[in-house]
C-alpha cells in the first residue's frame, strides 16, 4: 500500500482517520485559505481540499494524500471559525432555531500519478432555539473558537441540535469517512 498522508494539523481529523486503522502520517499544508470573490461555498471547500493535498505532493512523493476543508453555511452566509467568544456568540444567536449546513470538501491525491478525486459532502444541523444564557454557558464550557459555526459536534455542541440530516455523520466533524473509504477503494486500498 502507498503511504497515506493526512494534509492537516487538525486533531479532530486525525482522530477520525485513525478509526480506519490504516497507518498514516500528518503534515500541515501551507496554503492561502481565503475565499475568492463570489466563490460559492461548495466550490471553496472542494478547491481548498484539493489545494491542501497538492501542496504536500512534492515533499511526499509516492503518497496518497488526503485533503479536507469545511465551512458552515447559514442561508447564503458562510460561517467561518469564530476565533473569539463574541464572534461565537453572534454566530450561535444567528443560527438559533434555523438550519446550518456543513459542507466538507474531500480530496484524495495520488502524488505519483497526479490523479485527484474530489467531492463535497453536505450535512445539515437543525438548531434548537437558543437564548443568550444557554449560548454563553456552552461557549464557556466548550470554547469552540476553532470550529466552523462555533460548535463541536463531537462534544457539547450536540446539545444545541434539534436534529441532523446527512449521508455521513463524520463529515460534520470534518473528515467524511464513508466517502473517503470509497476513494481509497478506488486507489486499491483495502480498509479492514
Amino acid at each position: 500500500m502507498q503511504p497515506l498522508l493526512l494534509a492537516s494539523s487538525s486533531s479532530y481529523r486525525r482522530e477520525l482517520l485513525a478509526r480506519l486503522r490504516l497507518p498514516f502520517t500528518c503534515a500541515s499544508p501551507d496554503i492561502d485559505e481565503s475565499r475568492l470573490p463570489e466563490e460559492p461555498a461548495e466550490t471553496l471547500v472542494k478547491r481548498l481540499a484539493e489545494q491542501k493535498a497538492r501542496a504536500l505532493a512534492e515533499s511526499h512523493p509516492g503518497h496518497l494524500i488526503i485533503g479536507s476543508d469545511q465551512v458552515a453555511v447559514l442561508g447564503e452566509q458562510i460561517l467561518g471559525k469564530p476565533h473569539t467568544f463574541d464572534n461565537a456568540c453572534t454566530q450561535l444567536l444567528e443560527a438559533s432555531g434555523t438550519s446550518v449546513t456543513f459542507l466538507t470538501g474531500l480530496a484524495l491525491l495520488d502524488a505519483t500519478t497526479g490523479r485527484c478525486q474530489v467531492d463535497c459532502i453536505p450535512f445539515t444541523v437543525h438548531m434548537r432555539e437558543l437564548d443568550l444564557a444557554t449560548i454563553q454557558r456552552y461557549l464557556r464550557a466548550e470554547q469552540p473558537y476553532d470550529c466552523a459555526g462555533s460548535f463541536k459536534a463531537e462534544g457539547l455542541g450536540v446539545s444545541l441540535f434539534q436534529s441532523t440530516h446527512g449521508p455521513d455523520a463524520t463529515s460534520l466533524v470534518g473528515l467524511p469517512l464513508i466517502r473517503l473509504v470509497d476513494m481509497l477503494l478506488q486507489e486499491g486500498v483495502q480498509v479492514p
